[in-house]
């Protein structure tokens, strides 16, 4: 069972698990996004070779997706000699992985420290950018992923142009998320994503970047995050976020580059390290024999390890 102790300098604060933290800190490795919501999962589900006339309504696709994903977790290939840690959406708290609740087995029985998808999906764009939607019952989550064994969560947001009043916003909704994910003891992973076709994406990530390293300025010295960007037009770019005192892990999406392409472009930036969803699970498909399948993860983790230590 996970122990949350309270923080000695801000009282009534929770703190992160420290082994956890240790490893998702100073570890070696990449994070698995499994994190597939709703709107997601049927496109997900069709690359993996199960069409929609195979189920029937959300239980049976989440079922599926489900199966899916330990799948991949429960494979030989699936270690933390390569993979630091997972995301996980929400309904995966309610579900099993081998008999034993999914964040549990990823850290227990993998020492793959287990994270949490909480956000609902994008606001409609409004200046160049699409905000969060309202979470709620935000805490209420944040205890029950706590309690279930969960050290971190993920939020993500979208820049589709360098807008700088629209990503300022979309920079402070995130502290703002995220100041409430540290006090339920947790370690946030702000993810205010920039659109790969914005036409001026490398304006757009100088905008964030000045954004984010204010707002990391001003939260309280002993405040941990982790940040996940798209991989930058100027290679390095991030190399003073990465380097930031509040900054436990900064993380790139593949955002929709192919995968070579992707891991091509995180190893000219140092320091940064992979959180692929599609780029990871590309090529896995339901009618694989295990050993076929096993073959195609572990090539595909290997390249992603590799890209993410150079």
């Amino acid at each position: 069972m996970r122990i949350v102790l309270n923080n000695p300098i801000l009282p009534g604060v929770l703190m992160p698990d420290a082994a956890q933290l240790a490893r998702f800190t100073t570890g070696r490795g990449f994070i698995a996004a499994l994190d597939q919501s709703g709107g997601s999962t049927p496109k997900a589900l069709a690359l993996y070779g199960i069409d929609s006339d195979r189920y029937d309504g959300d239980d049976e696709m989440f079922a599926l997706i489900h199966a899916a994903r330990s799948r991949v977790v429960t494979s030989p290939v699936f270690t933390s000699d390569r993979v630091l840690g997972a995301i996980l959406f929400e309904g995966t708290l309610d579900r099993d992985i081998e008999g034993r609740p999914a964040a549990h087995y990823l850290w227990h029985e993998k020492g793959i420290v287990p994270l949490l998808k909480i956000d609902r999906g994008l606001s409609p764009e409004a200046q160049g950018v699409q905000l969060m939607r309202e979470i709620p019952d935000l805490d209420a989550l944040l205890a029950r992923a706590a309690s279930a064994g969960i050290f971190g969560t993920k939020e993500r947001s979208l820049i589709l142009r360098a807008d700088a009043e629209g990503i300022e916003a979309v920079v402070a909704q995130q502290i703002e998320v995220g100041r409430r994910v540290i006090a339920a003891g947790l370690v946030p992973i702000l993810e205010p994503e920039v659109d790969i076709h914005a036409a001026d994406k490398a304006e757009a990530e100088t905008l964030l970047k000045t954004a984010l390293l204010a707002h990391l300025d001003a939260l309280p010295v002993d405040a941990t995050v982790a940040v996940k960007v798209t991989i930058p037009t100027v290679d390095d770019f991030y190399a003073d976020l990465i380097a930031h005192p509040r900054v436990a892990r900064v993380v790139a999406l593949s955002g929709g580059y192919e995968r070579d392409d992707a891991n091509e472009r995180l190893a000219r930036n140092p320091g940064l390290i992979a959180s692929f969803s599609r780029a990871l699970l590309d090529g896995l498909t339901v009618d694989q024999t295990p050993e076929q399948f096993d073959r195609t993860l572990d090539a595909t983790i290997e390249g992603i390890y590799r890209a993410s230590i150079a």
